[in-house]
């Protein structure tokens, strides 16, 4: 059988490459220590009523997770609005919990420690929603010009790391001090610990209520504006 001498032609379509695998952000490393962090938090409040010693060294823990998961975010490039989100809420449900035992454990104080939980929700919800409100990539990056307490807290990453790590010490301490083999002798390490967080941790009440009420001026702006689009 004769061979064809008809030239052979060549596809002229581009060779289409293969798409890149979509990224699993539920996975992503960061957000692996935070489910860490709520599993930790979840096995130091089953021994919170009764074994002090492994309550606070999970809960401990949980807490310093919360710094590594931020420098994990930065250092693989894996900072995500999810990541943000589960380590707030983890951040909130925590020192509710705990502020839920100290309400029980000093019931004189009850009404202080639910206040604290309510300005704690109150203040961080209404401010990741202004920042949302108004465009910004992160609830942690505030101008100068609307809250300079703000802007120094949440950029300095050190200063943001000592008021939240106090203020938990604080409370841990006095979760320590409602179990009599701590609270017998006044110059235990809880009561140490306890005198001198204090201040830090009063110190972060008020950034939350200024944190509050920036938010609240940030969502009545916007609402002015709005107002005056549609007019």
């Amino acid at each position: 059988m004769p061979k064809s001498n008809a030239p052979t032609r060549r596809s002229n379509s581009p060779v289409k490459s293969a798409e890149p695998r979509p990224e699993n952000i539920f996975l992503f490393i960061p957000n692996l220590i935070g489910y860490s962090r709520i599993l930790l938090a979840g096995a130091s409040l089953y021994y919170m009523s009764y074994h002090p010693h492994y309550c606070t060294i999970l809960y401990s823990f949980s807490c310093l997770l919360d710094a590594l998961d931020g420098y994990a975010a930065r250092k693989f490039s894996q900072s995500t609005k999810f990541g943000a989100v589960l380590d707030m809420v983890t951040d909130r449900c925590t020192t509710s919990c705990l502020l839920c035992f100290l309400s029980s454990a000093y019931p004189k104080w009850a009404i202080l420690f639910q206040g604290l939980i309510s300005l704690d929700l109150a203040s961080h919800y209404m401010h990741m929603y202004a920042s949302l409100d108004r465009g910004a990539g992160s609830h942690k990056k505030v101008e100068k010009k609307r809250s300079r307490v703000l802007n120094l807290y949440y950029s300095n990453n050190k200063i943001l790391f000592v008021f939240c790590a106090a203020n938990e010490l604080f409370f841990l301490a006095m979760y320590l001090l409602s179990f009599p083999q701590f609270s017998s002798e006044i110059h235990s390490w809880p009561w140490v610990v306890a005198i001198a967080t204090f201040p830090i941790c009063a110190a972060k009440q008020w950034i939350n209520v200024v944190q509050m009420v920036k938010a609240a001026v940030s969502l009545a702006e916007g609402d002015l504006e709005q107002r005056r689009k549609s007019l």
